[in-house]
């Protein structure tokens, strides 16, 4: 790798890592290149990504950035899975990690806050933001049908009340002739 393509590589990092709502380091040793294309290929069904980069270059690419802090955790064969939803990457991180031993999980940040292995592991048992969303507009509508159903809960009432009268006095009726 010459210096322009270095340059260029610093450039890119730099900008996932100031970007990124989750980066989350491995350890990728012994990895084939078949799991490291499937783990590629989940992470941008999900809308995430997972980049490989020499480590002095990721610790440049740090400079400057909330997570410059997790600078620490490059040494060895590491690989950065990122995404701008906080909870995609963790998770497709640590499902892969479960199913294959060789990726090890070693930290990450959440912007300024450094993530231990068991803080990526943690915040990948939280829900995505999108089912989130879903919890909330859910909560949000069901006091709205709530609402609607004790509104027309009182007409039904009277409905029912006069009908129960009427059959009351029906009967009554009936009996009398």
């Amino acid at each position: 790798m010459d210096r322009a393509q270095k340059r260029e590589l610093v450039t890119v990092l730099h900008q996932v890592f100031s970007t990124a709502g989750v980066v989350v380091v491995t350890h990728n040793l012994g990895l084939t290149v078949a799991q490291s294309n499937d783990l590629r290929r989940r992470m941008i069904e999900a809308g995430a990504a997972v980049k490989v980069a020499k480590n002095r270059l990721a610790k440049l690419a740090l400079e400057g950035t909330d997570a410059q802090e997790i600078a620490g955790l490059f040494s060895g064969p590491t690989m950065i899975a990122h995404s701008r939803d906080p909870v995609v990457a963790p998770k497709i991180t640590a499902e892969f990690a479960k199913q294959h031993d060789k990726l090890v999980i070693i930290g990450g940040a959440l912007g300024r806050s450094v993530l231990d292995a068991n803080g990526v592991k943690a915040l990948a048992e939280l829900p995505s933001l999108d089912a989130l969303r879903a919890r909330l507009v859910g909560m949000i509508q069901t006091p709205a049908t709530r609402i609607a159903g004790i509104l027309q809960a009182p007409g039904a009432q009277i409905a029912r009340v006069l009908s129960a009268h009427a059959s009351k006095d029906n009967a009554a009726t009936d009996k009398a002739a």
